[in-house]
């Protein structure tokens, strides 16, 4: 039964890792700039999207990116409709001490990894639960 634990526990890691190459693929940058832009993009979804909408994509995360996900999240806050696409880039920016620029491809390149690795319709629900705007920086 440990064993099998800690198979889950590799799996994570492994499946962790494979989500950071993808990142960096799409950066074409290393695994400290993919690590940032998913951490930046994954609190800025968060903070974006409904108390269910982020349940329901932290079910389709692996469990460390998971733990990245909700690191730090406050499930009590109040969520505005946000539309405004630079709110959501300086989110990312101010967050990973990142400019705009690199906001931006960070977006895209996490978006890209998302649309790969989570089901097509949380997806749908994801970017639908966002404005057209905000929503296309992650397409």
């Amino acid at each position: 039964m440990a064993a099998r634990g800690l198979e889950g526990i590799d799996e994570t890691v492994a499946l962790t890792h494979q989500w950071l190459r993808d990142i960096g693929h799409e950066l074409g940058d290393g695994p400290d700039a993919a690590y940032a832009a998913l951490r930046g993009v994954l609190h800025a979804l968060r903070d974006w999207l409904s108390t269910d909408e982020v349940a329901q994509l932290g079910a389709q995360l692996p469990m460390l990116v998971r733990g990245i996900y909700y690191d730090g999240w406050d499930p009590g806050r109040k969520v505005e409709h946000r539309r405004d696409p630079d709110a959501f880039l300086a989110h990312i920016s101010a967050r990973e001490r990142m400019d705009a620029g690199a906001a931006a491809r960070a977006a895209r390149a996490v978006g890209r990894v998302l649309a790969a690795h989570i089901t097509p319709g949380e997806l749908d629900d994801v970017l639908g639960a966002l404005a057209a705007p905000v929503r296309r920086l992650l397409q």
